[in-house]
């Protein structure tokens, strides 16, 4: 019984050695297959060339996929620096537009003017909209002379760091308009935009070629003409003091 019981020992000891050898081999697989994709990512040759030689002596074939030639580095072009200056151009210019809405906002604050004056920065540009009754009497074009210092005032806030150009527009509401001097609401409205134009480049040295007037009339309110409330807030001169670069890097050239 002793001679059995020590011949199935022996077999069982034999046994639970065997599978060392497989074991050992997939171990210094998976180390060469993490030591290969390591190198491969480094994209670095002399490393490269110094692992394909080490495991040519290591699996004693002296070729292999180790053997062949490390990848070349290729340049691969990067355009994140042209975005970033493009972006940071576009910023600058937005900021700019910034400090200026600031300055209109301080002015309409001390002067309580609110619910006369809004500023907005937009895709567009920096847009100052003034209501028509702080400019004009109803029908005309002519500034009033009580409110010729604001108008020269807003005109000298409006005074440039750089050249840009600066579209005003005049709109007006819905209700139909015929006197002696306008026969719709398109000419009075191109009127009071030239009007209040002709005090910014009188009353500032600044370059006229900035500068254009135009008029739509009724036809781009921006609130329904269905109260007289709304018809005041659609009564309105709008002064767009355009960017100088656009949010995609284009740069903006005033003619």
């Amino acid at each position: 019984m002793s001679k059995k019981r020590k011949k199935k020992k022996r077999e069982m000891e034999h046994m639970s050695e065997s599978w060392l050898l497989p074991y050992s081999d997939l171990l210094t697989l998976l180390l060469a297959l993490f030591i290969v994709l390591f190198a491969s990512s480094s994209m670095d040759e002399g490393r490269f060339q110094q692992m394909s030689a080490v495991f040519s002596e290591i699996f004693e074939s002296g070729s292999g996929i180790m053997s062949e030639s490390a990848p070349t580095n290729v340049p691969v072009p990067d355009d994140s620096v042209g975005e970033q200056n493009e972006n940071s151009s576009y910023l600058e210019d937005q900021q700019s537009l910034g400090e200026m809405q600031d300055d209109l906002d301080e002015y309409i604050a001390v002067n309580e003017l609110e619910s006369q004056f809004d500023t907005e920065l937009t895709n567009e540009g920096l847009l100052l909209t003034i209501r028509d009754s702080v400019l004009f009497n109803s029908g005309e074009a002519t500034i009033n002379p009580e409110y010729m210092g604001l108008a020269n005032d807003i005109s000298q806030l409006l005074t440039l760091d750089r050249p840009r150009q600066v579209i005003i527009t005049g709109h007006t509401d819905d209700i139909p308009i015929n006197n002696a001097q306008y026969s719709s609401n398109w000419e009075l409205s191109v009127m009071r935009a030239v009007k209040f134009l002709k005090i910014i480049v009188e009353s500032n040295e600044v370059d006229p070629n900035l500068f254009s007037a135009k008029g739509y009339g009724e036809y781009k309110p921006i609130v329904p003409n269905d109260t007289a409330e709304n018809r005041s807030k659609n009564r309105r001169v709008e002064v767009l003091i355009q960017p100088l670069v656009l949010e995609d890097g284009t740069n903006v050239t005033p003619q």
